[in-house]
């Protein structure tokens, strides 16, 4: 078997504090470094070492093995399938978790003895400042230069924060969405609440008298019926002539839109209001009960009547005001 001899890196001598990988080759290495993420002790058996594996997943045994009571500083940490923790104290080199305890990250590491092979582990330089970073030395087996070692822990935190914030994203767009369907069904129920009390009205009136320029209650021309009916029955404040109700709320059908066909009844909604003649000079209004029927104010000979709408008197402009 190969001997593993430790290189010096300048003249501290400082090794990695992480672990120090197997050394197959004579020459000399660059070093890549980490930042130590926790210090652990190794608590094992007394006078035995812990094995050293080149993974945390079917890894196997470098050869070395970890000194009882030496203290090693941690770059990453791995959970395998399962379900054991496993540190990283090298290039490639891993520790079960189990057979560690914690230590403070301003205990000095102590220096490895040899079991099998030769392994050291020395202490790096603190940077005191706001926050202490600790740089870790990682000299490479098979004599060969790597690239730095990506900072996995870092980039894992890191996305853990987007995944968190894309999250909070979704949520709130969710509740948002759950907040106007919410808004649109209370508003689709009170439409439809004031619309039954606009029917049951205006079913009432039926065989009131018709009087021109007549505010009701007891009888009515055709606009101040629709004026009537919406104010008692839901609230709502509409104009006083046919040429004024015509403006108010959004039309739904309009024959010179329409190429001159007859509104559908299949267009229509209780509590729609029905208009003859021009926009801009509507001689008649109506309430629209469902069923192609309408409640109106027809002329003095006939009085408020029920009716069913037909192609020979259709209404012209259908607005919808709830």
């Amino acid at each position: 078997m190969t001997k593993h001899k430790l290189f010096k890196l300048g003249a501290a001598a400082a090794l990695t504090v992480t672990g120090v990988s197997a050394i197959t080759s004579l020459k000399t290495v660059r070093a890549a470094n980490f930042t130590a993420i926790k210090r652990v002790k190794i608590n094992y058996l007394p006078g035995k070492g812990l094995n050293i594996w080149t993974n945390y997943n079917k890894g196997k045994f470098m050869g070395y093995r970890a000194k009882d009571g030496t203290i090693w500083n941690v770059a990453e940490t791995a959970v395998d399938k399962k379900g054991n923790l496993w540190y990283k104290v090298g290039t490639r080199e891993w520790i079960e978790a189990r057979y560690t305890v914690d230590v403070g990250m301003d205990t000095p590491a102590s220096t490895n003895a040899k079991t099998k092979d030769k392994v050291t582990n020395v202490s790096t330089k603190k940077k005191t400042s706001k926050k202490t970073t600790t740089k870790v030395n990682n000299v490479i087996s098979l004599g060969t230069v790597t690239k730095k070692s990506t900072k996995k822990s870092t980039k894992t935190k890191s996305k853990a924060a987007k995944v968190k914030k894309a999250k909070q994203i979704v949520d709130a767009a969710v509740k948002k969405t759950s907040k106007k369907l919410t808004t649109r069904k209370v508003a689709s129920t009170q439409a439809s609440s004031k619309a039954g009390a606009i029917v049951a009205l205006a079913k009432q009136q039926v065989g009131k008298p018709y009087a021109w320029g007549a505010n009701g209650p007891d009888s009515f021309d055709c606009s101040s019926l629709v004026q009537y009916v919406f104010k008692n029955a839901a609230g709502m404040n509409l104009p006083r002539t046919t040429y004024d109700q015509v403006k108010v709320g959004q039309t739904v059908y309009q024959k010179s839109q329409a190429n001159g066909q007859p509104v559908s009844a299949s267009n229509l909604q209780v509590g729609d209001l029905l208009f003859w003649g021009s926009e801009s000079a509507p001689y008649h209004v109506a309430i629209y009960i469902g069923n192609n029927q309408y409640v109106n104010a027809a002329t003095p000979e006939q009085g408020t009547i029920l009716q069913t709408m037909t192609s020979y008197f259709a209404p012209t402009i259908v607005k919808r005001v709830l």
